[in-house]
């Protein structure tokens, strides 16, 4: 795991404050990553963690910053989590309870940009042409139809549904081209599922979920899971494009300006295309998420 300078972990200011974000289970890895025995230290929403596998089925999170208080801690979907507060309940992704799914940890991969900004990046059809070129999209073929959105900001939950988009290659497995359907789920902040077609069903879909990690308002760790109908293509593989695909989004994640996301819905002028982004920076701002956003009112957001 990545070690931090001790400048860096006693930086009081990047502290997060923000009562709902504290009282959340938030991801720290990959649970088999870790060697049992060995402390290492790491960081979530400013506050330095020291993170010990005690045995294989447990491992003990403990905040210096806190005097060495002890964090509850849950294993779920394979990753590590854990809370600074009083957690609700985890979200569930039902598809992970069916056997006939491959369950991979597809890779982690640091960023330095702000949560809310990699969240809207992984929600955005309307880039797939432009920075996915010949995979997830191609130009001319631009268009994002119109799609349904919902949410409920006391469950936290928002749905894009009716997506559609066409891609020369929308998995690794995929062959030719064709127009994929999309579902996006929005289940925590900082937490996101995606849903399309398979090439390997008919009539179920693939699941790529985003699980970030903030380590402070301007950096994160995102953990990328995904739980296929895919029996055929080796581990490797399915790893391989999902971080090539991520591998795109870095560079242009990290040279956006400003990092933080601007909740004002003044500040950056949605589209058509934009309505899940809109949605999701409405929740963050009902929620009363300060921490790595730029706060501004929503009200009259379309």
């Amino acid at each position: 795991m990545v070690a931090f300078a001790e400048s860096v972990l006693n930086d009081e200011a990047e502290r997060c404050e923000d009562e709902v974000l504290l009282n959340l289970w938030h991801p720290l890895g990959y649970a088999s990553d870790w060697a049992v025995g060995d402390p290492n230290e790491d960081k979530l929403l400013g506050f330095p963690l020291e993170v010990t596998r005690v045995s294989e089925s447990s491992f003990e999170v403990v905040s210096p910053a806190e005097g060495g208080r002890e964090l509850p801690t849950l294993q779920r979907f394979g990753y590590l989590w854990t809370s600074l507060g009083n957690p609700r309940p985890l979200f569930d992704i039902p598809e992970s309870q069916e056997e006939d799914r491959r369950k991979v940890h597809a890779g982690t991969i640091d960023v330095r940009i702000s949560a809310g900004r990699a969240m809207e990046n992984f929600l955005d059809m309307g880039h797939f042409p432009f920075v996915h070129e010949g995979v997830l999209g191609t130009e001319p073929r631009t268009e994002v139809k119109d799609y349904n959105v919902t949410s409920s900001v006391e469950e936290i939950e928002i749905l894009a549904t009716d997506c559609l988009f066409y891609q020369p290659k929308a998995a690794g497995s995929s062959t030719q081209g064709a127009e994929v359907e999309y579902a996006y789920r929005v289940m925590h902040p900082n937490c996101a599922a995606l849903f399309k077609s398979s090439p390997n069903s008919a009539d179920r879909l693939d699941v790529i979920t985003l699980f970030i990690q903030p380590l402070n308002q301007e950096h994160i760790r995102a953990h990328m899971w995904l739980c296929l109908l895919d029996d055929e293509s080796p581990e490797w593989a399915l790893k391989r494009f999902q971080m090539d695909i991520f591998g795109h989004d870095k560079p242009i994640l990290e040279n956006q300006l400003p990092k933080r996301l601007p909740l004002d819905p003044r500040a950056e002028t949605p589209i058509r295309a934009d309505k899940t982004a809109v949605a999701y920076r409405r929740m963050l701002s009902q929620l009363g998420v300060r921490y790595g956003v730029i706060p501004g009112a929503m009200k009259g957001a379309r």
